[in-house]
């Protein structure tokens, strides 16, 4: 295989703030893989909400509002640059971002087996290695070391799994972050067979891959989305779909559901409760309509509900993921894909949310 160039291309987030903090270079040193690391040649790129949470420091917790596409647009400037990242601390620029990639490994560093230049790899996104399987401690690919949103980038090679798989590069970017973080909230949450689950943001990454994994468990779905993305949602799985402005309780029943997977919040909040049944879940990886909800206690208590937080995923989760891919368990959902120059257009698509499944970017031709 011949040796990766010294320079490459790739898209830099200079700071907090809008669309003029991601610089598209031509001039950026291809990373070198340390001990225990692989360097893979990027084929496709997933655009995640994570992406633009940094870039706009909504993280921060001055920030009340949604993610919306004026915020996304322009940053958040109530944002404290020391809180802005998700860990809660101050975040190091400049950084290669992207949680999503695709690639074959193309070099390696010391004590990873030579063999395994050439493998195709999905790259998990949230690396537990080089910090230790500390409980819910990790290092994100994209935020806390550079990522995807480049021709080159490198990761633990433990968390470099390799894919055998006829699905394209594109096709199968779109499964790393999205599909890992909804199987994490299901396995989280114990959904099984014959249940009844909620999923809200359905039309999304997340969401739609929520669906899908859940029906894969035996469950019966309910998904909350726009009108307009029903029959695409139906498609995936869903046995009924609400629509994202109507009232919960009236259209889905009172203790009607086993767990809700939110990826939402916001005013709805409370009805996603109230559409629980006594001793239900309710899982979160994500708060797009705001993270500040009302919340009544007794609620909680009174009907003994569990509220459960994800973003590190159990040790399990990716390696599973990759089997149900190669099994054509799940299938991909592409909403469109993008040149890594036009990553601004591929941001400004995401933000509108008009589109059902995943945004991605192509660093080569």
């Amino acid at each position: 295989m011949q040796a990766p160039p010294r320079m490459m291309k790739a898209v830099l987030l200079k700071g907090n703030g809008g669309f003029d903090q991601l610089e598209y270079r031509e001039d950026i040193a291809v990373p070198i893989p340390m001990a225990g690391e692989v360097l893979i040649r990027v084929g496709a790129a997933g655009v995640n909400n994570t992406d633009i949470n940094t870039r706009t420091a909504w993280y921060s917790k001055a920030v009340s509002e949604g993610t919306t596409s004026a915020g996304g647009a322009r940053g958040y400037a109530e944002a404290k640059s020391e809180d802005s990242g998700w860990t809660g601390t101050a975040p190091v620029f400049p950084r290669v971002q992207g949680a999503d990639a695709c690639g074959r490994i193309v070099a390696i560093g010391a004590g990873v087996d030579p063999a395994r230049i050439g493998e195709r790899v999905l790259i998990e996104p949230v690396f537990r290695a080089p910090v230790g399987w500390a409980p819910y401690r990790a290092i994100y690919f994209g935020s806390e070391c550079d990522g995807a949103f480049a021709e080159f980038a490198k990761a633990p090679a433990i968390h470099a799994h390799k894919i055998v798989s006829r699905l394209s590069d594109v096709e199968l970017a779109s499964f790393p972050c999205a599909y890992a973080a909804a199987e994490n909230m299901l396995a989280r949450a114990g959904v099984g067979a014959g249940e009844t689950v909620l999923v809200t943001g359905a039309s999304g990454g997340v969401g739609s891959a929520a669906v899908q994994l859940a029906k894969r468990r035996g469950a019966t779905i309910i998904a909350v989305a726009s009108a307009s993305k029903a029959s695409a949602i139906a498609a995936l799985g869903a046995t009924k779909t609400v629509p994202r402005d109507a009232d919960l309780v009236a259209a889905v029943g009172r203790e009607a559901v086993d767990a809700v997977v939110d990826v939402v919040g916001g005013d709805a909040f409370p009805q996603l409760l109230e559409v629980l049944r006594r001793g239900g879940r309710y899982v979160v990886a994500g708060a797009i309509a705001g993270p500040k909800v009302e919340l009544d206690l007794r609620t909680v208590y009174l009907k003994d509900l569990r509220l459960i937080g994800c973003t590190i995923l159990e040790p399990d989760v990716f390696g599973n993921l990759v089997g149900y891919i190669e099994r054509g368990e799940v299938k991909p959902l592409i909403a469109s894909t993008h040149p890594l120059n036009a990553i601004v257009a591929a941001q400004q698509e995401f933000l509108a949310k008009r589109h059902t499944g995943k945004i991605v970017l192509v660093p080569s031709a």
